[in-house]
């Protein structure tokens, strides 16, 4: 079998819940700390294999494309001054992989943006990274979904156990009994209220798909909005071959929300040695100032 080499990295949304940041700047660009939330995702990505990234970007997206480009004249100048650190830094975020992009150029839902990487991908597995969370595991769970898709030839999807008031906001899967933390799918389906949810795992923005994914896309509906949905050609890809399910329990942070973005921030400076130690301080300053 074909080692997997390319990602797609769906980033076409409009980003609403933070504005008015994100009215000039794409959400993939808001830092973590000091880099920006989708160089995390490409980090992983490469650090898992992975050396033919594809971004899917729409209108006021070129922000993207200029921070993973070189900058001859910042490159310059941090060489002239001594700032070899610093420099390090910039060139190596565009060095990182072979990444290439392509617009999506109708806001038509998740199964949409995956469907307009076809042409790029062919008739190869591939792997999509939802930019929406990030993962600060060393890759160790998208390997892990590699390594299924070697053994088994078919597509994985990331899986996290939430509580039951929470799987509304997911895709929520009907697994079989599972051994290693695998599961093989049985069923999936759209944030189902939670009398109706099959179990309490979540189908998380990590997936390993075969090239089988693009012809059920065809197939998919259109639903609310107009939009495709990926579950709804998740659902039509069982009805042919079988799908499996890696579960993980930690390294994930949820940035698509306020409150995510901002833990992630603390957390990924708490892991930091050179901001640990200020941080954890400064919080503790914070508590005992406001007397929480």
């Amino acid at each position: 079998m074909t080692k997997i080499r390319k990602a797609v990295i769906p980033a076409a949304g409009l980003g609403t819940r933070f504005l008015p940041a994100t009215k000039s700047l794409p959400k993939e660009i808001l830092p973590i700390v000091d880099k920006p939330a989708i160089q995390y995702v490409v980090e992983e990505a490469v650090a898992a294999g992975l050396t033919d990234i594809l971004i899917i970007t729409g209108r006021n997206k070129r922000a993207i494309e200029d921070h993973f480009d070189r900058n001859f004249e910042l490159e310059y100048y941090l060489r002239r001054d001594g700032k070899d650190d610093m420099l390090k830094e910039v060139e190596a975020s565009s060095e990182l992989a072979d990444i290439h992009y392509v617009r999506q150029r109708d806001p038509l839902g998740l199964g949409h943006a995956v469907s307009v990487a076809r042409e790029h991908v062919g008739n190869e597995s591939f792997v999509v990274l939802l930019p929406d969370d990030i993962m600060v595991d060393d890759a160790a769970l998208l390997r892990s979904m590699l390594d299924t898709h070697d053994r088994y030839g078919r597509s994985v999807l990331a899986l996290l156990e939430v509580a039951p008031d929470e799987i509304s906001s997911y895709g929520c899967v009907d697994p079989a009994p599972s051994h290693d933390g695998l599961v093989e799918v049985k069923a999936i389906i759209e944030k189902p209220v939670a009398a109706e949810a099959p179990s309490n795992l979540a189908v998380f923005g990590r997936y390993v798909f075969t090239a089988d994914i693009f012809e059920t896309l065809d197939r998919v509906q259109p639903g609310r909005g107009g939009e495709i949905q990926l579950t709804d050609a998740i659902s039509l890809l069982l009805e042919d071959q079988s799908v499996y399910g890696q579960k993980f329990s930690s390294g994930r942070h949820d940035i698509g929300q306020k409150l995510g973005f901002l833990r992630a921030n603390i957390e990924v400076a708490l892991d930091r040695e050179d901001l640990s130690a200020d941080v954890a301080e400064m919080l503790r300053d914070i508590v005992r100032s406001r007397d929480l």
